[in-house]
């Protein structure tokens, strides 16, 4: 078994839609990246790959290579998993939480989840999505950003 941590920010900013967990979130601003920005799979990508020893989101999809302009997170969560897998690794399951002032993330969870579960061929119920604020404090608090950290445990066998 191994163990990932991962974790993802990004500015807001108007003229971009928000998308969290592959959900599209009604918003006056959205998050500013190169592709959609969706921190919260973002950061479950980057402890994916952590723990299967593949680097980081960056190094995978490079933010210098105009096939990744404005392609779905979710869309790199498919190529992470299979990464993962081709490597001899299953997740088992996924823990994370999303960092935002607003707006109030609680009806849109479960969607996350089953968006994550499917992605990951394993059962919702190993999909843990947590939202909280950051009271006010620093750069998230003031409404300037959105952040999120993730947890992930694979089981099999490393085979490079």
């Amino acid at each position: 078994m191994r163990i990932g941590f991962g974790y993802d920010s990004h500015r807001l900013t108007a003229g971009r839609r928000m998308v969290l967990g592959g959900v599209e979130i009604p918003n006056e601003k959205g998050l500013l990246g190169h592709s959609d920005a969706d921190v919260l799979i973002h950061a479950v990508c980057d402890a994916i790959l952590g723990a299967a020893g593949l680097g980081d989101i960056g190094r995978q999809f490079p933010d210098t290579d105009p096939a990744f302009r404005d392609i779905s997170s979710l869309v790199l969560l498919e190529r992470v998993q299979a990464l993962a897998a081709a490597r001899g690794y299953q997740v088992c399951n996924v823990d994370s939480t999303i960092v935002l002032e607003k707006p109030k993330l609680a009806p849109h969870l479960p969607a996350m989840a089953e968006n994550i579960a499917g992605i990951l061929r394993i059962p919702s119920g190993q999909v843990g999505v947590k939202a909280k604020t950051n009271e006010g404090m620093g750069l998230v608090g003031a409404g300037e950003g959105a952040a999120a950290f993730a947890v992930v445990l694979l089981e099999g066998e490393d085979t490079p």
